[in-house]
């Protein structure tokens, strides 16, 4: 019996990444997953791979109109939409000085206005449903931030206030709202990273795998997370551990 027997789930950015091992995961788990992505051979051929269980969508995060149509690709193909997993996201290393404001505010339409628009576009299929479980995903660096990450920490801490003020608005229509904050997650957003000097200072001085990211969101989406909302899940290897935030 898996963690997600008849669930339904929408997961953004799932062509690669975490997200691709969300989509695996929650499969796995017996779910039905639709996948969204803006990298179409690689999510097609992720569902192809996965068979009848999954099956994807283009999505750009920023489109209402996209959000609409997977949507209602989960509820047309699957019959319903029972969970989110708010993935999609964007990430440039760059100083302030540096950063254009066009690239700061795509950093901002992607990984705050696209996690607003699905939790804004699942709330209606999810009442319909009896109720849902939505994850954001977030970063460690929602609660510290590094040198060259302004946009991107600054997305970060907003996913955290959204996901505290969704939660709050609907808890009473039986829809939970959390958010996860990975580490350093070996993931194509983090090829080339200097590592060495950073893992010294955490106590599990590794990589982490995107599978552990997806293991914990499967739980936050299933019913074993039932009486956990607005709450921030990490999974940093202990990285803040140590921050006195």
């Amino acid at each position: 019996m898996g963690l997600l027997d008849g669930r339904v789930v929408l997961v953004t950015g799932g062509a690669r990444g975490m997200g691709a091992a969300s989509v695996r995961h929650f499969v796995g788990e017996g779910a039905r997953v639709v996948l969204g992505d803006v990298l179409d051979e690689e999510g097609r051929a992720l569902v192809k791979d996965l068979g009848a269980d999954a099956c994807y969508v283009h999505h750009d995060v920023t489109s209402q109109d996209d959000w609409a149509r997977a949507v209602a690709e989960a509820t047309d193909r699957f019959g319903k939409l029972d969970a989110l997993l708010n993935n999609a996201g964007i990430l440039a290393f760059r100083s302030v000085e540096e950063m254009s404001l066009e690239e700061f505010t795509r950093i901002m339409q992607v990984n705050v206005a696209g996690s607003w628009l699905g939790m804004k576009s699942v709330i209606g299929p999810m009442r319909d449903a009896g109720g849902g479980s939505i994850v954001n995903v977030s970063s460690v660096e929602g609660f510290i931030s590094a040198a060259g990450m302004s946009a991107y920490s600054a997305s970060k801490f907003a996913v955290r206030g959204m996901t505290r003020s969704a939660a709050r608005e609907l808890g009473g229509s039986g829809i939970r709202v959390n958010s996860i904050h990975p580490g350093a997650i070996a993931t194509p957003m983090t090829e080339g990273a200097d590592a060495e000097a950073f893992f010294s200072s955490i106590p599990i001085s590794r990589w982490g795998d995107p599978g552990e990211v997806a293991r914990m969101s499967a739980f936050l989406l299933s019913d074993a997370a039932s009486y956990s909302t607005g709450s921030e899940f990490v999974v940093d290897g202990g990285l803040l551990s140590g921050a006195g935030y």
